[in-house]
């Protein structure tokens, strides 16, 4: 008898974010009364249909330690990071490979999108359990988008008609997308995400519509916003 696929996660957070102009990884910020990590770890951890969530980190981190004790009675397991964002998810996949099976989900989730909402990692989940193809979530393009070339001077307005911001989680069956960011890594091709390596081996991912405040921490301006959209969500 065929058991039912289970649901896990990876979180890779072994980047530096250079891009936010500080000395501490972005993961590491202080966002209210706690990392930026410590609330995606907490929405992660608070879905009860995910049976373990699997944090990457860079070997060289040292800053996690002050955090674990938070973590001790949960379902949560560390491992080392690697060059890239595709050497991380790989190494927690094959971390995973003792106990989950190839027809399981993973989730893979972005440790600087702290404001990532619960109901919609349901959603994600719901939509996709039953598809083979996997997906992620995502928003429609509302503004209209320019090209530029290198000057930034605009070459021409480009039809938002079927573009799609995308987000994380995104979401693959475990064996599937092991062998997609093997191949990918094997063929040198560089991917941006996980849907990138499921495309580039032939599967054709679904956007699953999620909430535009689902941003990721990249730049220093994005961390006061994300600190209003935790906080708006508190008040509600």
């Amino acid at each position: 008898m065929q058991t039912e696929a289970r649901f896990w996660a990876i979180v890779p957070a072994a980047g530096a974010g250079t891009r936010m102009g500080s000395d501490i990884p972005k993961q590491y910020l202080t966002l209210g009364d706690r990392t930026v990590v410590e609330h995606t770890l907490d929405t992660l951890l608070s879905c009860e249909r995910l049976a373990g969530v699997i944090l990457v980190l860079s070997p060289a981190d040292q800053r996690w330690t002050g955090i674990q004790q938070r973590y001790t009675q949960q379902a949560l397991e560390t491992v080392n990071g690697g060059a890239e964002r595709c050497d991380s998810v790989l190494n927690g996949l094959k971390h995973l490979a003792a106990r989950a099976g190839d027809d399981d989900w993973v989730l893979v989730h972005d440790a600087a999108r702290p404001c990532v909402r619960p109901e919609d990692i349901e959603h994600l989940m719901n939509t996709l359990q039953g598809s083979g193809e996997g997906g992620l979530l995502g928003v429609p393009v509302a503004d209209t988008m320019k090209r530029v070339d290198d000057e930034l001077n605009i070459s021409d307005t480009v039809d938002r008609e079927g573009l799609w911001h995308a987000y994380t989680p995104q979401m693959f069956r475990i064996g599937a997308l092991r062998a997609a960011l093997q191949q990918a890594v094997d063929n040198g091709h560089p991917v941006t995400d996980e849907a990138n390596a499921m495309e580039l081996a032939g599967y054709r991912p679904r956007m699953v519509q999620g909430a535009r405040d689902n941003i990721k921490i990249t730049l220093p301006s994005d961390l006061p916003l994300a600190a209003f959209y935790l906080q708006s969500r508190q008040s509600s």
